[in-house]
């Protein structure tokens, strides 16, 4: 039966908006399977039981999470570089960001508790893979006189931290719209039980170390 005169008919379990229908937070279709998450089980699993035959599957090193933050001082003084930072870090992931605020009050800085100083993304299963792929294939290799990323970052417990100075170097974030350069960290969280397990599970997904 068509519906009533000058009424609007809604599909599925989504809102209407000015912008179409608005998908609820896990009802999005799973699309293909990331290259790097193909790449992990063909190459990287095969490889550390080559080099480690003893090894239970299990210990072999995986990913776990990326997180992606970016810290903006001059948030005090103008709140509205908070709203920029996470627009641009919501475009360059993919996903909704979460709020940081100060713990402790700093006079000196004009800093109080509470107050918005940054914001940070965490991504997981298919999206962290897909982030670490355009960040490898596309986003490093764009930065000028890229030689490569330092082996000297991780912290001791299989984890690495990448900083990067300009947000451009992200095919979502176009240059003439940009304000100031705001930096990103980047600090890929593994399974591994030690920087070297952690060093070589990346290069065989192809991180650019130096060498």
């Amino acid at each position: 039966m068509s519906a009533q005169k000058g009424k609007k008919t809604t599909g599925g379990s989504g809102k209407k908006s000015d912008y179409g229908f608005s998908v609820k937070r896990g009802e999005h279709k799973k699309g293909p399977e990331p290259r790097l998450k193909i790449l992990y089980k063909d190459k990287v699993i095969p490889e550390f039981k080559k080099k480690y035959p003893s090894r239970n599957v299990m210990n072999i090193p995986r990913l776990e999470k990326i997180v992606v933050n970016s810290c903006q001082g001059e948030a005090t003084q103008n709140i509205k570089a908070i709203e920029t930072s996470a627009a641009e870090i919501e475009l360059i992931t993919g996903q909704k960001s979460v709020l940081k605020r100060a713990r402790k009050s700093i006079a000196a800085f004009k800093l109080r508790a509470g107050m918005p100083i940054g914001v940070a993304v965490t991504l997981r299963r298919e999206r962290m893979y897909e982030f670490l792929d355009k960040l490898v294939s596309v986003a490093l290799p764009r930065m000028r006189d890229f030689r490569g990323i330092s082996k000297n970052s991780f912290d001791g417990r299989g984890n690495y931290s990448l900083g990067i100075r300009d947000q451009i170097i992200f095919p979502e974030i176009e240059a003439d719209k940009v304000e100031k350069a705001r930096g990103l960290s980047v600090t890929i969280v593994t399974s591994a039980q030690t920087d070297g397990d952690s060093r070589e599970l990346l290069t065989l997904l192809g991180m650019p170390f130096k060498k």
